[in-house]
């Protein structure tokens, strides 16, 4: 099935408000049983899952405090902490939050309702026929997911009585399970991110959409009880739905019609048990009762039917779902793969993809079994990924996934198949190069066909049984001679075991069977591409007009009239070759009657009993000569006796239009009196010998009739049977024809619709190329870098326009060689570099002047491929003229500041907040008898000897740095020193604060005003 998109917790159904805002206001639900009564059965009370980590002791706090002591339920704590960690969460911490009874959970504890059981620490909890039990962890603890885990057995075991609670923690933890406990129509709570002290477990299942509310801790047990004491399966009967007041039957079918015309999709082939219970938590979280009621707001929010289609394609997927099954796959896709030609493709399809997780591991398990059984074959893979959900689609083809997914995956798969960026998991090239996502309704659309496998889990249990009858057939058209089917664990091909034959009972693992037997059953299924058009069957050459147009008025009565104008003017009728009357003239009452029944408009029906034979001879022999045909001294019974009658019956072969038809038209001929009156006659009582003479000729003339009957019937009887064989040999050439035709439709039908998925893939591929092109134009526009893309050849493949102040190049020069322009770049070596670059792979630098005095820093770097190919170079220049202008006033300044030190004849030294010396000019260090060079950096109490160690200096020069005003110094500060050269002097001292633009710095400047030698 198919997985939803991303949430929207504001105003939707994953995070309702309380029952007063959240959605409509219908009728309160009426009054439903308590939890103990909904639940009658001892064993059937909902079991509730508090799952968190960091911060979630806050949240339990909340949690239990506002909740009742005898709710009817079970509650399991499951944290995920560190085991260092899990000694804080311990049933006596729990216990001074509630009065329920709070255990260690232990193998084999019957978990009984208004009790609490709390995770112990380093372990993975389950759930087995309502006991739990204890298992020892494999992963390190970075890697275990353990709400996931109790979730998963959670789900199989309390089915809809499951109810899973994500508070505050790190991490993704939960997000998987919570997906199955939907799955199995429980209920999911998450904590609102907002009250969380952290929120990343929250989001996260937020992130999935399968999530019913989302409250602060303190007001899930009042929203626990009302969805408890209200459970869905004490709502409505399904088995009787007619009989229920609201017509949920007739509301179906009216919620069915509202999905398709927004979203163009068809639900009333799902199994209708699994979609009362979607539509019933969709109900639930809006407070309606009534599903009248809910198609009522469907229909007035139509953001609503778009979060009923999500909530309908609801799938849980996850990587190697059921490890086994896939361990089991792989041995029997080693023969399979064995048998491939080289050079040849793998194709794959797998049907309802949900959000890629089962396609990428069917695409890993292939690469891991073509390396190992076929590695110098270079086969190809090509597997089709398919979903009605644009979402699911869009996401899987990022294949880009949370942290949790290392409780699935291996660690020697995520290190070869997948790359860590931003805390996800992004699924490499090379897996993703061999899957092509797509959109595709497996309910209408055209198959994928000729392919080696075809996987098709968790999605059969959501059809109805008709609709699994008509996919079987389907799946066994699309695979290859000995193809493989995969089916989920709880499907199987029963009633079609002469198309599979099943290689692994427990994991549904089936061996398509060569047969011819799935081709009646194929046609029943109906493929649209696109819209059929119905085509009327081809008429007959007699029937080339309309009988509607011949019946109306127009052009085609007014050329019957000229006809019998110009021919007769009694009676008449125009027919097909079928009797079909289609145009009437004159009064044909004495003739024709209307036959008893439905109304028809056929001669052969309508003709009196003593015509109708006569009629249908004429015609068919007119029919046969194509000539006119008469019939003389026929009797008709009228209301005044015996009438004689002249038939005739004319083939018409023009005009045009009339070609093909016939013309009878009845003529009332002299009747002598005898023959009016033969019939009072015989009642008054004849003579015998005209009563003799009058049966004699009415025997003769019926034994005349027989035996043109008779060879009528027997010439009929040969035309028909070689007819019959002709028709025959025909229906068997035309029915091998037909199933060709059929089956090249079908390929057909289904090349076609893997050239749309290609397609919409290459579109998708291109949009993406595109918006990369676009930003790396406008990231390069943005740097005003000037870049030169060349080949191997070092021929110009790509420019940006800045480069244009260093060579003239043109957009028409792309594909010449660089050397064949002139720049103006005062470096003979650059064909040279660029060559050095090619052949050694490595990098070439250098600062280069123009002409025109600027300068550029210039790079040389190999160009690589993503497949780390190399495929030319790439020049860069980078222009640093401001740069060189700045380091040239540098230097001027440096010497500038030299000559000036050398200049000032008064010692001088600058100090820094260390009070050591920063720079000292020539006097000063000559007074001291050393250089310049050798005083930076020591510290001042260590200059003359120590004699510059001294409080009253060392304090001014501190006041000095400490004060933020830059107009406070000191001057003729008297200090006694030892000189060389001078022996013992008196020294007069002045300080100063450095400035730097007016502001004051970390320096201060010590100067000699004067030296005074001591006798």
């Amino acid at each position: 099935m198919s997985a939803a998109a991303a949430p929207e917790p504001e105003n939707s159904a994953s995070s309702p408000l309380p029952s007063s805002t959240a959605g409509p206001t219908p009728a309160r639900p009426t009054a439903a049983p308590k939890s103990r009564q909904a639940y009658a059965e001892p064993e059937k009370f909902p079991i509730v899952m508090l799952g968190g980590s960091a911060g979630s002791m806050e949240a339990y706090e909340q949690f239990f405090r506002h909740l009742t002591p005898r709710s009817g339920m079970a509650f399991v704590v499951v944290t995920h902490l560190l085991p260092t960690q899990a000694e804080k969460l311990t049933p006596d911490v729990l216990q001074r939050f509630t009065p329920m009874p709070v255990h260690l959970a232990a193998d084999g504890l019957k978990v009984r309702p208004n009790q609490v059981y709390v995770i112990p620490p380093d372990c993975y909890l389950s759930l087995m026929h309502g006991a739990l039990f204890l298992l020892k962890p494999t992963l390190p603890p970075s890697r275990r997911m353990p709400i996931d885990f109790f979730l998963q057995t959670l789900a199989r075991d309390a089915r809809e009585r499951a109810v899973c609670i994500i508070f505050s923690g790190l991490g993704s933890d939960g997000s998987v399970g919570l997906k199955l406990v939907m799955e199995n129509f429980g209920m999911v709570m998450v904590q609102d991110p907002d009250t969380a002290a952290f929120d990343s477990m929250p989001r996260a299942a937020l992130a999935t959409e399968f999530v019913d509310f989302v409250l602060a801790p303190e007001l899930m047990p009042a929203k626990l009880l009302e969805y408890v004491e209200r459970p869905m399966l004490a709502r409505l009967s399904r088995e009787n739905p007619e009989e229920s007041a609201s017509k949920p039957a007739h509301a179906l079918q009216k919620i069915f019609l509202l999905i398709r015309a927004q979203t163009g999709h068809d639900f009333s082939h799902y199994k209708r048990n699994t979609v009362f219970r979607r539509i019933e938590r969709r109900m639930n979280s809006h407070q309606i009762a009534e599903f009248t009621h809910y198609v009522r707001y469907l229909q007035e929010n139509p953001h609503e039917v778009e979060q009923l289609f999500k909530e309908l394609l609801i799938g849980v997927t996850k990587f190697f779902r059921d490890q086994e099954a896939f361990e089991n796959l792989q041995q029997h896709l080693r023969p399979l793969i064995a048998d491939k030609p080289a050079h040849t493709t793998v194709r794959v399809w797998a049907p309802g993809c949900s959000t890629g997780e089962e396609a990428y591991s069917l695409a890993i398990l292939l690469l891991e079994v073509i390396e190992e059984v076929a590695p110098d074959r270079h086969l190809k893979i090509q597997l089709f990924a398919t979903d009605i959900s644009a979402e699911g689609v869009d996401f899987a083809r990022a294949g880009l996934y949370a942290e949790n997914i290392t409780a699935d995956v291996s660690p020697e798969r995520l290190q070869r198949f997948f790359v860590k960026t931003d805390g996800h998991y992004q699924i490499c090239k090379e897996v993703r190069d061999v899957v092509v996502f797509a959109l595709h309704n497996i309910n209408k659309d055209a198959p994928f066909t000729k392919l080696d496998l075809l996987c098709c889990r968790n999605l059969l249990i959501y059809l109805n049984s008709d609709l699994q009858k008509s996919l079987l057939p389907i799946f066994h058209y699309a695979l290859n001679p000995n193809g493989l089917l995969f089916l989920g664990p709880s499907e199987n091909i029963t009633g079609f075991q002469d198309l599979f034959q099943p290689l692994d009972l427990k994991w549904k693992i089936s061996r398509r069977i060569e047969t011819a037997a799935s081709l009646p059953r194929l046609l029943n299924f109906s493929f649209s591409l696109a819209r059929h058009i119905a085509v009327a069957p081809l008429s007959s050459p007699s029937m080339l007009p309309s009988i509607s147009t011949r019946r109306e008025g127009g052009p085609f009565a007014s050329i019957v009239q000229r006809v019998l104008l110009h021919s007769f003017s009694p009676p008449a009728v125009v027919i097909n070759a079928k009797g079909e009357i289609l145009y009437v003239n004159g009064r044909t009452g004495k003739y024709l009657e209307p036959a008893p029944g439905l109304g028809n408009m056929n001669i052969f029906d309508m003709a009196r009993e003593e015509l109708s034979y006569e009629i249908s001879g004429a015609v068919h022999r007119a029919l046969q000569n194509r000539q006119e045909i008469k019939v003389e001294n026929l009797r008709v019974k009228t209301d005044a006796g015996q009438q004689l009658l002249r038939l005739t019956v004319r083939y018409l072969e023009a005009p045009e239009a009339l070609a093909g038809l016939l013309l009878v038209v009845f003529e009332d001929q002299p009747t002598p009196r005898r023959v009016r009156l033969a019939k009072d006659n015989s009642e008054g009582g004849l003579n015998r010998d005209d009563a003799v003479a009058a049966l004699n000729k009415e025997l003769q003339y019926t034994k005349h009739r027989l035996q043109t009957t008779i060879e009528e019937m027997e010439s009929s009887l040969e035309e028909l049977k070689s007819t019959n064989e002709e028709l025959q040999s025909a229906n068997e050439e035309l029915q091998s024809t037909n199933e060709e035709a059929m089956t090249n439709k079908e390929e057909m039908q289904s090349l076609n619709e893997e050239l749309m998925t290609l397609n919409m893939q290459y579109l998708a591929k291109t949009e993406e190329l595109s918006q990369a092109a676009n930003d790396m134009k406008n990231l390069l526009d943005a740097t005003e870098i000037a870049i030169i893309f060349l080949d191997n050849d070092s021929l110009i493949k790509r420019f940006t326009p800045p480069v244009s102040r260093i060579v003239n190049l043109l957009p028409s020069d792309i594909g010449r060689p660089l050397a064949h322009f002139a720049s103006n770049l005062r470096h003979e070596r650059l064909a040279e570099d660029i060559q050095q670059v090619l052949d050694r792979l490595v990098s070439v630098e250098a600062n280069i002047q123009t002409t025109s005095g600027d300068w550029y820093n210039m790079r040389i770097l190999p160009y690589r491929t993503l497949d780390n190919y190399i495929s030319g170079a790439v020049i860069t220049f980078t222009e640093i003229t401001e740069l060189k202008n700045l380091e040239a006033q540098l230097q001027d300044n440096a010497r500038f500041a030299a000559s000036m030190q050398e200049t000032v004849l008064e010692p001088v030294v600058a100090l820094n907040a260390s009070l050591q010396v920063h720079f000292s000019n020539g006097a000063f260090a000559r007074m001291l008898g050393t250089t310049p060079a050798e005083l930076a950096g020591q510290p001042l109490v260590a200059l003359a000897a120590g004699g510059l160690n001294q409080p009253t200096l060392l304090d001014a020069l501190q006041q000095l740095l400490s004060t933020s005003a830059d107009t406070f110094n000191f001057g003729n500060l008297k200090l006694d020193l030892d000189l060389p050269d001078q022996g013992r002097c008196r020294v007069g001292l002045y300080g100063r604060r450095l400035l730097l633009l007016g502001a004051p710095t970390e320096y201060v400047l010590l100067g000699i005003e004067q030296v005074k030698p001591l006798a």
